[in-house]
């Protein structure tokens, strides 16, 4: 069992709330004794990855002082980037940003993630456990392979039940619903996500 203390970094208003239920509820099904989330912290998109690291530095200094300053117990910490892929190849994005972020702060665990192509697709990735707010009855099928096939924002804000999709609103209750195993099948990204987690909970349980 490990306990583990986790800054995000997040690009989007949605994920501040929703990603600390996303790490928590990972956490918990791989079998993690305790993790303490803390406040996202906010940068934006194209700025975090411009190759010069600039504002990637100032991000990463001020979560590596919140995981230092962090009041309570001692906790192993981990800096956790979650970005969209939009267009850019995640598989590409993410290790560039990772060796960017590792040369910023050698000193702190962290672990980038590019969520592909975006947040919601992994919404997608889970629909079929999402019918109380993801209407799919006029869909052929649920989608099995959402990144190779593009599911992005408009593919869950057409099938919302509710007049309009928030980001605010629906990612958080939707990422309390989903079923993390249906996602992690269908998600090769949000598999990574949960590979990430697995490595720091084996690793903190074996010291």
């Amino acid at each position: 069992m490990s306990r583990l203390r986790v800054v995000p970094i997040v690009e989007g208003h949605g994920e501040v709330d929703a990603f600390p239920i996303l790490l928590r509820r990972i956490w918990q099904v791989l079998g993690g004794e305790f993790i303490d989330v803390l406040t996202p912290i906010r940068g934006q998109r194209d700025r975090l990855i411009k190759p010069d690291g600039a504002i990637l530095s100032k991000v990463l200094q001020l979560a590596a002082e919140k995981l230092r300053f962090s009041p309570g117990e001692s906790l192993p910490g981990l800096i956790m980037i979650l970005l969209d892929a939009e267009d850019d190849l995640a598989c590409q994005l993410g290790p560039e940003l990772l060796q960017r972020a590792n040369a910023c702060r050698p000193d702190v665990d962290i672990a980038c993630v590019i969520a592909n192509r975006c947040h919601e697709t992994w919404f997608a990735a889970a629909a079929g456990s999402l019918q109380k707010y993801v209407d799919t009855s006029r869909d052929a099928s649920l989608p099995r392979d959402p990144e190779n096939e593009n599911l992005r924002k408009a593919w869950v804000a057409k099938r919302i039940r509710q007049a309009k999709y928030s980001e605010t609103i629906d990612q958080p209750r939707l990422t309390a619903a989903m079923d993390l195993s249906l996602c992690r099948a269908n998600s090769r990204s949000f598999d990574k996500l949960c590979r990430d987690l697995e490595d720091r909970l084996h690793t903190k349980s074996a010291g």
